[in-house]
C-alpha cells in the first residue's frame, strides 16, 4: 500500500471516528431538555426471580419542565404519583400526601428524574456514563459509582431518540424493571387539571 493509500484510509477512518462521537452526552441534553412538556404512556414489566411471569403494570405520563413528573397508573390498579424535587407524593382522597424519604427511594427518584430531563451532570455524580449512537437512535449506560446505588443496580441502559423511549433498570438481586415509554409528544401544554396537580 502505497503513502497516499495509506493517508486516504487514515483520513477515512478519522473521519469516521469523529462522525461516531459527534453525538456526546451534553447534545443528548440539551435534545432531552429542550421539550417544556411532554405528554405519553407507558409499560412498566418487573421480572422477579421468583414470578414466572413478569409483573405488568400501565399507565400515562406528564413531564414538565421547572415541575416534575406525574405518574398515572391505570392498571393493575389506579393510584396517581407526583415526582418533583420535593420528593414523591401520592394522590389520595385528601390530595397529594409526601411519602417518606427514604435514601434508595429518594436516589431512584432523583435519578428517574434526571433521566427524563436529562441531565446528565446530574446523573455523572452517581453514575459512569457511556453513550452510543446518534440523536435518532442511542444509547446510555449508566454504571453506579455510589455505594448506595451499587447495592441497588448492577446497571441501568436508556434507549431512545428525539424522547427516552426505553429504560431498564437491572438490580444487584437478579430482579430487573424495563419501562417501555410510548406514544410520547412534546407539542401539548400542561391542562388546567396538570397545572393544579404540579402547584399543590
Amino acid at each position: 500500500m502505497n503513502l497516499i493509500s495509506k493517508s486516504l484510509g487514515a483520513l477515512a477512518l478519522l473521519a469516521v471516528s469523529t462522525l461516531a462521537n459527534a453525538f456526546d452526552l451534553q447534545q443528548l441534553s440539551q435534545q432531552l431538555a429542550r421539550p417544556d412538556v411532554i405528554h405519553g404512556q407507558f409499560i412498566q414489566e418487573k421480572h422477579l426471580r421468583a414470578l414466572p411471569q413478569p409483573l405488568i403494570s400501565k399507565g400515562s405520563f406528564v413531564l414538565a419542565k421547572n415541575h416534575g413528573l406525574l405518574w398515572l397508573l391505570k392498571t393493575p390498579l389506579q393510584q396517581d404519583y407526583r415526582i418533583s424535587a420535593k420528593g414523591i407524593a401520592r394522590r389520595d382522597g385528601n390530595g397529594w400526601q409526601l411519602l417518606p424519604n427514604k435514601s434508595a427511594g429518594a436516589e431512584q427518584n432523583r435519578l428517574f428524574l434526571a433521566v427524563l430531563q436529562g441531565d446528565s451532570s446530574g446523573l455523572q455524580r452517581d453514575f459512569e456514563l457511556a453513550l452510543s449512537g446518534d440523536a435518532q437512535k442511542w444509547k446510555l449506560t449508566l454504571t453506579p459509582r455510589s455505594m448506595l446505588l451499587k447495592q441497588v443496580f448492577n446497571q441501568i441502559n436508556i434507549d431512545g431518540g428525539e424522547l427516552v423511549q426505553t429504560i431498564e433498570l437491572l438490580e444487584t438481586q437478579g430482579d430487573s424493571t424495563v419501562l417501555r415509554m410510548q406514544d410520547s409528544t412534546a407539542g401539548q401544554p400542561l391542562s388546567d387539571a396538570e397545572q393544579h396537580d404540579f402547584a399543590e
